[in-house]
C-alpha cells in the first residue's frame, strides 16, 4: 500500500494543526507488512523494512547515476517510508543495494580498465560468464612471486664477483643499503596498497592514483622501460650461461685463437645473435599462450630455491670436506686454466726432466733451453685450493676492496712475485684480465637489479583473496628471506672461496667453471641448469607483464601517442605491446654486456620506488580524509628515507644515467600534462597543490604585493547571447596578450534571473567561457554569477571574485556597444556604475573601445606605435600596460610612443627632459613627445555638441516623469486617449529618471527616479515632429509593451563648427516645450566637452595611424544624472580612433625606478 501526498495553496479555512498532523503523518508511515521469515518477532529499537522483489538478483551499479536506478523506482521506493526520498532517487540509492554491492565486489582481471569505469559495465560482464572468485592466498600469491623475481641472474652470475671485488665490507654495504631501500619501499607500498581495493595493475595503478595521472604516466613508463630491459637483462645472463658454462662450441663466432679487443668482440657478437633468437622464441611463446608461461612459472620457482639450497648445503660441506678446485698461479697472477692440464714447468718421467704444456705456453719449444718470457723464468708456478673451505680462515684476505681497470691481471693478495715493472706484459691471453674497469658506483649498478621484483605481489592484486593483507605480509617476508640470503652469501663467499677465484668474473680459473657453482653440492651443474632456466623463466616473465603494464597505460588513454598500444587480441592479449616490448628489449640485447644493461634499468626501477616512497609521504603529511590505510606500520619519515636513498643510488649508480632518466621521466609528464587526457583520480598532486596554495593564500593576506611584483590580475567582464555564447572573444584575446600566462584571470560573465531557475544556464555559460578560455589559451578560471539583475549581477562579480589574497586588481571591460540606442540605455548606465564601483574598490580599470577590431592571438604586427596618452597620474599604469603588451608576441615589434600635455604656463622643454630621465630610470625604451595646449575660445561646435547633449538629455528625462506628467505628454503627442499606465513588472526593460545637473524649474517637484511603464495600444500619430532625436513607437496590443528607442543623427558626421539650430529643428523645441540657448547652457559642460574635443584633435593629428591608443579615462561625475554627459564625453574623446583602452588606475603606484 501507497500513500501520497499533494501540496496545494490554503484557502485559508484550514487549521495549522490539520496541517502540522499531515506532515506528521507523513513522516510516521504504518508498521510495515509482515512476512513469512519474519512473523513472531519483535523488533527492539530498530524497524526493519522488508521490500518485496521479483526473486531476481540485481545487478545495477549500486553508485550514483545508476542506469537500472528507474527500472528499479517501483520496487525500491514503493513503500511510503521511501516517499520522502523518491525524487532523489536517480542520485542518491538505497543503502541496501549500495552495501550489497560493495560486499559482493571482486578485483578486476589484469589488464582492464580501471576499476570506476569497469564497474558499470559489470552487469554485462556478469551475464556472459561467472566470475572465478580469486583464490590465491599470500604464500602462493605474493611471497613465492617476490621470490623469484628478487633472486635471479645476478646472484648466480655475478654476486661472487662483487664480493671478490668490492671485499666483505663494501659488498656488504651495497646489499644492506638496497635491501635498506627496497624495505622501506616495500613499506609504503603496503600503506598504499591496504588504503583501499587495488585493481591489477599494482604499481602502476597505486602511483598513478596516488600522484596524478602526469607523474603515473611518466613512472609507469619507466617502470615499464625498467621491466622491458630486465628482460633484456635476464635473456643476456641465460646466453652467457649457455655459451660460456653449457656449451662454449656453439659459438658461431669462434673465440679460440683470439686476444684483447678481438676476444671481445666476438664474444659480444655471439651475444647478439643468440640473444636475438632467444628473445624471438620467448616472444612468440608469449604470443601464442600466456597461460602456459604462468604454468611454468612453478617450475622456474623450483630451480632457483633448489639452487639456492644447494649453494648453501655445499657452504656447509665445505667446513668438513674440501672440494678439489685447484687454480694455478705463476708468481701472484692466475693463469687460465683450460690450456694446460698440470700445474708444472717440468715434470719428472723414466726418461728424465720433461716439459709441461705450460712450459710451452711461455716458452719458444719444449726443450729446457729454450727462450722463455721473463716473468716465466723469474717466477715458480704455485697450485693453490679455490675452495679452501668455510674454517679456512680467508676471510680476512677478502674482507676489503680491490678495484682493477680493464685489462689488469688478476693476482693473489699478499703473494710475492718478480716483476719488473719496465718490462712489457707479454703472453697476456694466458692470465685471467680483469674485462672492465671496476669501481664502487659501477658494483651498486651492477648489484640493485638482484633486490629489483618486490611489486610483483601487487602486480597479481586482481588474484589474490586478501589483497590487503596479503601485500604486506607476503611483500615484507619476501624481503626478509632475500635480504637474509643476499647478506649472508657475501660473508659465506668471503669465508669460502679464494680472492682470485671471487674476482674471476667467469670461471676461467676453475677450469672454466661457474664459481658460485663451485660450491654447489653435489655437482657444479645443478647451478649452472638451475640458473639457466630461471634466467628464461625471469625472461618470460618480464616479457608477459611489461606488455599489460603499457597495456594498461594506453588504456587509460594518458599518452594519446600509446593509445595504438591498448588494442589485444580477442582473448586480451596485448599484441601491439608486446610487439614495442621485443623492440624495445632488442635494444638491451645489442648492448650485449649484462654489466651496461644493469645499471639502466637500475635507474627506472629506482625512479618507480622513489615515486612509491613519494606517494605515501604525501598521503600521511597531507592527511587527506581518504588516507586510511590498513597497514599501520608506517611513517611519512621512513618514506622520506627511502625516497632519499633511491634518489642517492641513482646518482650513485651512474650520474649520466640517472639525468637521463629523469629527463626521460621529465619529457613524459610534460607531454603528459600539455597533450594528455585529463584525468581526476583524487590524486595526492592534488591535495598538495591545494594545501600549498592555502598556504600561499594565507602568506598573501599579511600584506599587498610590492610594487616591484605588482602586475594585473584581471577581472575580465564579458556577455554572453541568448545561448551562452560569449559576445565578445577578442577580449580574451586581449586578455592573453596581457597576462602572457602570468599571475591571476578571472573571466566572469552576469546572467538575470535567479540561480534556482537558470541554474542550467549558468552551466552552459561557464562551458562556454571554458571553451572560449582554451581557444584563445587564457588560463585562469571562470565564474558566472545570477542575479535578480544585472546591475548587480556584475557588482556581485566585482566584490565576490577572487579568494583571500588571490584576488583581482583591474578589471577588463569593453565598452558598451550602441550606448546611444533607446534599448541599450540600461547597458550604459551599468557601466556607469561598474566605473564607480571599481573606483571605490580601488581597483585600476581597463576599457577597450572597438574591441572587434583588436588583433587575435594569431595576428602579427610587423611595424607600428602603440601610443600612450599621459594626461595625468593613476599610478604609472600607462607605462606598465604598454610594456606588458609587447612581451607577447602580436605587439612584439610595435614601437612604444608616449605623449604628454603642456598648459600655457608649463615648461615644455623641461618637462620632455624629465620624462626622459623618468623613463631611462624605469628601464623602458619609448619616444617621447610634449604636446602643447594653450587656452583658446569655446568654438560654436562645442556648443552646438554640449546643447545637442543636453537636449537628449532633457528627452530621456522627460520619458522618465511621473505618472501624472507621461499622461499629460501622451496626451500632446497622441489623437486618442486610449492608452493606459500601469506600474513595471519584473520581467519588463525599465527607463530610469536622468535630470541635467541644472533642470528647469517646471521639472523640480517631479518624483526623482520613479520607474514607469508605458502601455499603448494605438499606433503612433501621424503629426509627430521629425526631430534629430526620434521616438519610434510601434503598434501594440493591449498588455504589450511598446519599446521606444532613439538615434542621433548626426552620430558620425565630421567634426566641424555648427551654427545655432542647424541641426536643432523648431519641431523639437515645441515637442519638448523647451528653447535652450546657448548663454543657457551648464557652463561646467561646455568646458568639459571642450576639453574633450581639443583633445580629440590632438590625439587624431599625433595617433591617428597608431595600432593602439592608450589615454586615461576621466571618472564619472559625483552627481549622478549626469551620467550620460560623461557617456558622451567619453564618446567625443575618443571619436575616430580606430582601437583605444582608457585606463583607470587603482589608487597605488605599479611601477618603480628602484631594484
Amino acid at each position: 500500500m501507497s500513500q501520497r501526498f499533494t501540496v496545494c495553496k490554503s484557502d485559508g479555512n484550514r487549521r495549522p494543526s490539520d496541517i502540522q498532523g499531515e506532515v506528521n503523518q507523513l513522516f510516521e508511515g504504518d508498521e510495515p507488512p509482515s512476512s513469512s521469515g519474519a512473523e513472531g518477532e519483535d523488533a527492539v529499537g530498530a524497524e526493519v523494512l522488508v521490500l518485496k522483489g521479483d526473486g531476481n538478483p540485481k545487478e545495477s551499479s549500486p553508485f550514483i547515476n545508476s542506469s537500472d536506478a528507474a527500472a528499479e523506482k517501483s520496487q525500491q521506493y514503493d513503500g511510503k517510508n521511501m516517499a520522502l526520498f523518491e525524487e532523489e532517487m536517480d542520485t542518491s540509492p538505497m543503502v541496501s543495494s549500495l552495501l550489497s554491492s560493495l560486499a559482493n565486489y571482486s578485483n578486476l582481471p589484469q589488464g582492464s580498465k580501471e576499476h570506476e569505469e569497469a564497474e558499470n559495465n559489470e552487469a554485462e560482464s556478469s551475464r556472459k560468464k561467472p566470475v572465478k572468485a580469486p583464490q590465491l592466498g599470500t604464500l602462493m600469491g605474493v611471497y613465492l612471486p617476490c621470490i623469484q623475481n628478487i633472486f635471479g641472474v645476478i646472484l648466480f652470475l655475478r654476486m661472487t664477483w662483487l664480493v671478490g671485488i668490492g671485499g666483505v665490507v663494501g659488498t656488504f654495504a651495497i646489499v644492506f643499503m638496497c635491501c635498506t631501500t627496497t624495505m622501506l619501499t616495500a613499506i609504503s607500498m603496503s600503506a598504499i596498497a591496504t588504503n583501499g581495493v587495488v585493481p591489477a595493475g599494482g604499481s602502476y595503478y597505486m602511483i598513478s592514483r596516488s600522484l596524478g595521472p602526469e607523474f603515473g604516466g611518466a613512472v609507469g613508463i619507466c617502470f615499464y622501460l625498467g621491466t622491458t630491459f630486465a628482460g633484456a637483462m635476464y635473456i643476456l645472463g641465460a646466453i652467457e650461461l649457455l655459451l660460456i658454462y653449457i656449451c662454449p662450441k656453439a659459438a658461431i663466432f669462434p673465440l679460440e685463437g683470439l686476444e684483447g679487443a678481438e676476444a671481445e668482440a666476438a664474444l659480444l657478437n655471439n651475444m647478439r645473435v643468440y640473444g636475438t633468437l632467444l628473445l624471438i622464441s620467448m616472444a612468440t611463446v608469449v604470443f601464442v599462450g600466456v597461460q602456459y608461461v604462468n604454468k611454468l612459472a612453478l617450475v622456474f620457482l623450483a630451480c632457483v630455491i633448489l639452487s639456492i639450497l644447494a649453494v648453501y648445503v655445499g657452504v656447509i660441506i665445505t667446513a668438513v670436506d674440501v672440494p678439489d678446485f685447484p687454480v694455478c698461479l705463476l708468481g701472484n697472477r692466475t693463469l687460465i686454466s683450460k690450456n694446460f692440464d698440470v700445474c708444472a714447468k717440468t715434470i719428472e718421467s723414466a726418461n728424465g726432466t720433461v716439459t709441461t704444456q705450460l712450459w710451452r705456453m711461455f716458452c719458444d719449444s719444449p726443450f729446457l733451453n729454450a727462450t722463455c718470457d721473463k716473468y716465466f723464468t723469474s717466477n715458480n708456478v704455485t697450485q693453490i685450493q679455490g675452495i679452501p673451505g668455510l674454517t679456512s680462515g680467508i676471510l680476512s684476505e677478502n674482507m676489503f676492496a680491490t678495484y682493477y681497470d680493464k685489462g689488469d691481471l688478476i693476482a693473489r693478495k699478499n703473494m710475492e712475485s718478480i716483476d719488473d715493472p719496465d718490462d712489457p706484459l707479454t703472453n697476456a691471453n694466458r692470465y685471467v684480465l680483469a674485462d672492465i674497469s671496476s669501481f664502487f658506483t659501477l658494483l651498486v649498478g651492477i648489484y640493485f637489479p638482484s633486490v629489483t621484483g618486490i611489486m610483483a605481489g601487487s602486480n597479481r592484486s586482481g588474484d589474490l583473496r586478501d589483497a590487503q593483507k596479503s601485500i604486506p605480509i607476503g611483500t615484507i617476508a619476501a624481503i626478509t628471506t632475500t635480504s637474509f640470503v643476499y647478506m649472508s652469501s657475501v660473508f659465506l663467499f668471503g669465508a669460502c672461496i679464494e680472492g682470485v677465484v671471487l674476482r674471476d668474473k667467469f670461471g676461467e680459473g676453475v677450469h672454466g667453471n661457474l664459481v658460485i657453482g663451485t660450491l654447489a653440492w653435489p655437482s657444479p651443474w645443478v647451478i649452472v641448469i638451475g640458473s639457466f632456466f630461471s634466467t628464461c623463466g625471469a625472461g618470460l616473465q618480464s616479457l608477459t607483464g611489461a606488455p599489460r603494464l603499457m597495456q594498461a597505460i594506453a588504456k587509460d588513454g594518458i599518452v594519446p601517442a600509446l593509445r595504438i598500444f591498448g588494442h589485444a587480441k580477442a582473448n586480451g592479449e596485448p599484441t601491439w605491446s608486446l610487439l614495442l616490448t621485443a623492440c624495445i628489449c632488442e635494444i638491451g640485447i645489442l648492448i650485449a654486456s649484462l654489466d651496461a644493461v644493469a645499471p639502466i634499468l637500475s635507474m627506472f626501477f629506482l625512479m618507480c620506488y622513489m615515486f612509491v616512497n613519494l606517494a605515501c609521504a604525501l598521503q600521511t603529511l597531507l592527511r587527506t580524509p581518504n588516507w586510511r590505510p590498513r597497514f599501520k606500520f608506517y611513517h611519512w619519515a621512513l618514506s622520506f628515507l627511502g625516497m632519499s636513498l633511491c634518489l642517492t643510488l641513482m646518482f650513485i649508480c651512474s650520474w649520466y644515467y640517472a639525468i637521463f632518466a629523469m629527463v626521460i621521466a621529465g619529457s613524459i609528464y610534460k607531454y603528459i600534462e600539455f597533450a594528455g587526457a585529463e584525468k581526476e583520480w583524487g590524486d595526492g598532486i592534488r591535495g598538495l597543490s591545494l594545501s600549498a596554495a592555502r598556504y600561499a593564500l594565507m602568506r598573501l593576506e599579511e600584506g599587498p604585493p610590492h610594487t616591484k611584483n605588482w602586475r594585473p590580475q584581471l577581472l575580465t567582464l564579458v556577455s554572453t547571447d541568448a545561448e551562452q555564447n560569449v559576445e565578445q572573444p577578442r577580449l580574451l584575446s586581449l586578455t592573453n596578450q596581457l597576462k602572457a600566462g602570468k599571475g591571476l584571470t578571472i573571466v566572469g560573465t552576469a546572467l538575470e534571473g535567479t540561480f534556482l531557475v537558470n541554474h542550467e544556464q549558468s552551466h552552459r555559460a561557464e562551458q562556454a567561457l571554458r571553451k572560449v578560455m582554451e581557444t584563445e589559451k587564457v588560463k585562469g578560471f571562470c565564474q558566472v554569477t545570477v542575479s535578480s539583475n544585472l546591475r548587480d549581477a556584475t557588482s556581485h562579480l566585482l566584490q565576490a571574485s577572487g579568494l583571500g589574497g588571490l584576488k583581482h586588481n583591474a578589471v577588463l571591460v569593453s565598452w558598451p556597444h550602441n550606448w546611444r540606442q533607446g534599448d541599450e540605455h540600461q547597458s550604459w548606465r551599468n557601466f556607469v556604475e561598474l566605473v564607480r564601483e571599481a573606483t571605490a574598490a580601488d581597483l585600476a580599470l581597463l576599457v577597450p573601445k572597438n574591441i572587434a577590431a583588436f588583433p587575435s592571438n594569431g595576428e602579427r604586427y610587423t611595424e607600428g606605435h602603440i601610443d600612450v596618452w599621459w594626461i595625468v597620474h593613476d599610478g604609472g599604469m600607462l607605462m606598465l600596460l604598454p610594456f606588458l603588451l609587447r612581451q607577447h608576441k602580436v605587439w612584439r615589434k610595435c614601437k612604444m610612443r608616449i605623449f604628454t600635455v603642456a598648459q600655457l604656463d608649463d615648461n615644455s622643454i623641461q618637462m620632455k627632459k624629465d620624462l626622459t630621465t623618468f623613463l631611462y630610470h624605469l628601464r623602458i625604451d619609448a619616444m617621447v613627445e610634449v604636446v602643447e595646449m594653450h587656452d583658446s575660445d569655446i568654438s560654436a561646435y562645442t556648443y552646438e555638441k554640449t546643447l545637442v547633449m543636453e537636449q537628449r538629455s532633457e528627452l530621456l528625462k522627460r520619458i522618465n516623469l511621473s505618472k501624472n506628467e507621461r499622461e499629460r505628454e501622451i496626451q500632446s503627442i497622441t489623437d486618442s486617449s486610449r492608452g493606459s499606465i500601469r506600474r513595471k513588472n519584473p520581467a519588463a526593460v525599465t527607463a530610469q529618471l536622468s535630470v541635467t545637473e541644472d533642470p528647469p524649474a517646471a521639472s523640480k517637484e517631479e518624483k526623482p527616479e520613479e520607474e514607469v511603464q508605458l502601455i499603448h495600444d494605438t499606433p503612433a500619430s501621424p503629426d509627430a515632429p521629425a526631430t534629430l532625436l526620434t521616438p519610434t513607437e510601434g503598434a501594440q496590443s493591449p498588455g504589450q509593451q511598446v519599446q521606444m528607442t532613439w538615434t542621433e543623427k548626426c552620430d558620425g558626421e565630421p567634426a566641424k563648427p555648427k551654427p545655432a539650430g542647424a541641426t536643432t529643428p523648431e519641431g523639437l523645441k515645441d515637442f519638448f516645450n523647451m528653447k535652450p540657448e546657448w548663454e543657457n547652457l551648464n557652463q561646467f559642460n561646455v568646458r568639459r566637452m571642450h576639453t574633450a574635443l581639443r583633445l580629440n584633435e590632438v590625439i587624431i593629428k599625433k595617433s591617428s595611424e597608431a595600432k593602439l591608443v592608450l589615454l586615461n579615462m576621466p571618472g564619472p561625475p559625483k552627481n549622478r544624472t549626469a551620467d550620460e554627459n560623461y557617456m558622451e564625453f567619453l564618446e567625443v574623446l575618443t571619436d575616430g580612433l580606430t582601437r583605444v583602452l582608457l585606463v583607470r588606475g587603482g589608487g597605488r603606484e605599479v611601477i618603480t625606478i628602484y631594484s
